[in-house]
């Protein structure tokens, strides 16, 4: 267990590889509460486990305190990273207040957003805010879930998480929402604390070749780039292995490290996330919207330009809680990015988060999409590392 103190709040993190799920989850929670109750219980875990009686043991422990959580493409805690397990988040104290839903699933994504972001309206009032959304990526264009939360709660309340995983799978995540298991829906935890919570926001990609502009898309697909067929277009810019111009899961391997770019935010360019290529319709299908009319370009990465982005990212939150320390950091990592870094850098990202936390606790997941808002309307991201400071 690791664990941090300020005045009225504190942070810790349990952790268990045990293989037996009921066992992971009772030794993660134990270890997380072992200040005693909390406000709030985070969960980041295998989806291989028996979650039901994984989610089980943790409630059993969590003593009505309110739990959501997801599964993941891997783990991430001071530790190093780690494709099996659970990880568990207590936050507690006087200075936090929380409330936790999730999405009915009856309406749209937008409705999905919207929805969980009226609980807000719930909390006892803090001078700081956040809205931390654990969400399905595989279920639809992710970012109507951002613009349904900011129509509710405007610019004012920061949007903060990730898409759940399932170790590239690719087939079905987990959301979790204090004794109940549930897939393709939105669970969050309205935060208000009493001291700052910091977002960064940072990739790393970067560009390849000439603009394109995207002739023709339909929502998450895209079938044109510069008026030719998008996959063509997107084979002739790069140098794609000939067996990933015909296997649909060579392409993705592929795709995984070569996403689109699109207009800047932050001085960086967003990244879409391109999971799959049709080969009969020539169009590329990405996780969250490519807008008809875009400027789009290719993307590349190095081990270099990622662990740069992770100090910039790590930085960036710190900064925003001013002369204090933070009390932990969460992290919301994009698992294309572990791509890139292979196994050894993968371990320095952690190392390099860890140092940046100063002793604090570290927790967080490998995602499949990235939640971060703080100006603007947009705040769906791909191969981008999210870092939530709690101040």
């Amino acid at each position: 267990m690791t664990s941090s103190t300020s005045t009225g709040r504190w942070l810790a993190v349990g952790r268990s590889h045990a293989p037996d799920a009921r066992t992971a989850g009772t030794e993660a929670a134990e270890a997380a509460l072992a200040r005693g109750s909390a406000k709030l219980l985070i969960v980041f875990c295998s989806h291989r486990y028996d979650l039901p009686a994984l989610l089980g043991a943790i409630d059993a422990r969590a003593g009505g305190v309110p739990v959501i959580g997801c599964s993941t493409a891997a783990g991430i805690a001071a530790g190093g990273p780690g494709d099996a397990g659970v990880i568990v988040v207590a936050l507690g104290g006087s200075g936090f207040s929380v409330r936790a839903a999730a999405a009915s699933g009856t309406g749209s994504l937008r409705d999905a957003g919207a929805e969980v972001a009226a609980t807000v309206a719930e909390l006892e009032p803090r001078e700081h805010t956040a809205l931390l959304l654990l969400t399905d990526g595989l279920s639809g264009d992710q970012q109507e879930i951002v613009r349904g939360a900011h129509a509710v709660l405007g610019g004012g309340v920061p949007l903060v998480g990730g898409c759940a995983g399932d170790h590239l799978d690719m087939r079905r995540t987990f959301q979790m929402l204090d004794g109940e298991l549930v897939e393709s829906r939105v669970v969050a935890a309205a935060l208000g604390s009493d001291a700052p919570l910091g977002i960064g926001v940072r990739h790393g990609w970067q560009r390849v070749g000439e603009a394109m502009l995207v002739t023709h898309s339909e929502g998450t697909e895209v079938l044109e780039l510069d008026g030719r067929p998008a996959l063509d277009a997107y084979f002739e810019r790069l140098d794609v292995p000939a067996e990933a111009r015909t296997d649909a899961q060579a392409f993705a391997d592929f795709a995984l490290t070569h996403p689109l770019g699109m207009g800047r935010e932050r001085g960086e360019y967003m990244v879409r996330f391109i999971g799959s290529g049709d080969f009969e319709r020539r169009s590329l299908m990405c996780i969250a919207e490519v807008p008809e009319g875009a400027t789009a370009w290719l993307m590349q990465g190095d081990r270099t330009s990622v662990l740069d982005a992770t100090d910039a990212a790590c930085a960036a939150a710190i900064d925003t809680l001013g002369e204090g320390d933070p009390l932990g950091l969460l992290i919301f990592d994009c698992i294309a990015r572990r791509a890139v870094l292979g196994d050894v850098g993968t371990a320095t990202e952690v190392e390099r988060i860890t140092a940046h936390a100063g002793g604090a606790p570290v927790a967080g997941f490998y995602t499949y999409g990235e939640i971060a808002r703080t100006r603007g309307v947009s705040g769906f991201h791909n191969k981008t590392l999210v870092v939530l400071a709690v101040g």
